[in-house]
C-alpha cells in the first residue's frame, strides 16, 4: 500500500502517469527513496515572504513593548546616580530639625561652580602666607552638632532693589562666648551690617529683610570650625567662611568671627562686617575679585581673610588661567575694606 503526504486521500497515480524520476524526487510532498539525496526548499512551504521594516517601526515590530522600557530604564538609572550624589539637607532646630552629614554636603559639580565659594579648584602646597594665618586670640568652638537653631525675629525691608529674604541661625554646640552670650545681640549685629547704606543695599539693586518663618533666600549661620571644614572644604588649610549654595547657608566660621583676620588688625568689627558682606555677595552670584589699584580700598569680593595682596591670593586660588575664580598675580596690594559700596 502506498501512502501519500500532505494528508491527501486520493489513490497514488499509476506508473504511467508519473513524471520522470529526476523531477519526481524533488517534487514537494513526495516520499524520498533511500537512494535519493536530501532535498530542501529554500523557502518553507506555506510561509509568505515579508519585507523587513526599518527604523523605529522595525524595532517596535521586532521587540514589541520591550522597546518602550529602554528610555524608562535610562531615566531611572540617572535618578539613582543623582540621588547618590546629592548631599543630605541641613535644616534648622526649633521649627524643625534635619540632621546633616557635612562630609557629603561638600560635594561639588565638575561642570559648575563649587558648592562652597571659598573652596579652591585644586589642592595647593601652602606655606609662608603670613596674612592668611589666623590671628592669635581667644578660644573658639571647634565641634558642633551639625544642626542650627534659628534666632527668632524679623526686620523691615531695607533697600529698594530685588528683595532677598534671610534668617539668622547659630549651630548647636557653639559656645555662648563666641557670640557674646546674647543670640539676639548677634542677630542685631548681622542685621545692622546688611542694612548699612554701604552694604549691598547701597548699590540700589538689592533689598534685604529678615523674616521669621517661611522660605528664605539665605541663612546667615554661625558655625563651628569642624562643620565649616566639612561644608566649605579645607584644602587651603587657613580658616575661612563660605556660601554653601546647596543648603543656602552663609557659613560664618567661629574661628574668624572670634579672631578676625591679620590684615584688619584689632578692628574685629570691621572684619565681621566684611565677612558678612563678602559671603552675601556670593548669594547675589558675584564672584571673587582681585585688587584693582595699588593702595586703594580692596573690593569686598577679594578674599581679604587671606590678605589684600594679589600675589598671595592668586597662589591660594591656583594660577590656572582657566579658573574663573582666580586672581592675577600682578603685585598689586590694596587696603582692607568691608563694604560693597567702597568709600571714596
Amino acid at each position: 500500500m502506498n501512502r501519500t503526504s500532505q494528508g491527501e486521500r486520493d489513490t497514488a497515480p499509476s506508473s504511467d502517469d508519473r513524471p520522470p524520476l529526476s523531477e519526481e524526487r524533488y517534487r514537494r510532498g513526495t516520499r524520498r527513496t533511500g537512494a535519493e539525496p536530501l532535498a530542501a526548499s529554500w523557502e518553507p512551504a506555506g510561509r509568505k515572504h515579508r519585507k523587513r521594516r526599518r527604523g523605529v517601526k522595525g524595532l517596535i515590530a521586532s521587540y514589541g513593548w520591550r522597546i518602550y522600557a529602554i528610555p524608562v530604564l535610562l531615566v531611572l538609572t540617572a535618578l539613582v546616580v543623582l540621588d547618590t550624589a546629592v548631599p543630605t539637607k541641613i535644616g534648622e532646630t526649633g521649627a524643625g530639625t534635619d540632621t546633616a552629614t557635612g562630609a557629603t554636603a561638600a560635594a561639588t559639580s565638575s561642570t559648575g561652580p563649587p558648592a562652597a565659594t571659598e573652596k579652591p579648584p585644586v589642592d595647593v602646597d601652602l606655606k609662608n602666607f603670613p596674612t592668611a594665618q589666623l590671628p592669635d586670640g581667644p578660644k573658639y568652638s571647634e565641634q558642633g552638632a551639625g544642626t542650627w537653631a534659628v534666632v527668632p525675629g524679623g526686620t523691615p525691608q531695607a533697600g529698594t532693589g530685588k528683595l532677598y529674604k534671610y534668617a539668622i541661625a547659630i549651630e548647636d554646640g557653639v559656645e555662648p562666648a563666641d557670640y557674646g552670650g546674647d543670640r539676639d545681640a548677634f542677630a542685631r549685629t548681622v542685621d545692622g551690617f546688611l542694612s548699612d547704606p554701604r552694604s549691598w543695599i547701597g548699590t540700589g539693586q538689592v533689598a534685604v529683610q529678615r523674616v521669621e518663618g517661611g522660605p528664605v533666600d539665605f541663612t546667615v549661620s554661625l558655625t563651628t570650625t569642624n562643620t565649616t571644614h566639612a561644608l566649605c572644604g579645607f584644602q587651603i588649610q587657613f580658616e575661612s567662611s563660605c556660601w554653601h549654595r546647596l543648603t543656602k547657608r552663609v557659613i560664618i566660621n567661629t574661628a574668624r568671627w572670634v579672631r578676625g583676620a591679620k590684615v584688619y588688625g584689632s578692628d574685629l568689627g570691621a572684619y565681621r562686617n566684611y565677612a558678612i558682606n563678602h559671603e552675601v555677595g556670593h548669594v547675589l552670584d558675584i564672584q571673587h575679585e582681585g585688587c584693582k589699584e595699588n593702595g586703594k580700598a580692596a573690593p569686598v569680593m577679594m578674599q581679604q581673610s587671606f590678605g589684600v595682596a594679589n600675589d598671595y591670593v592668586a597662589q591660594l586660588n591656583s594660577v590656572d588661567s582657566s579658573n574663573r575664580y582666580a586672581v592675577e598675580a600682578n603685585g598689586l596690594v590694596c587696603t582692607p575694606n568691608p563694604f560693597p559700596v567702597a568709600p571714596q
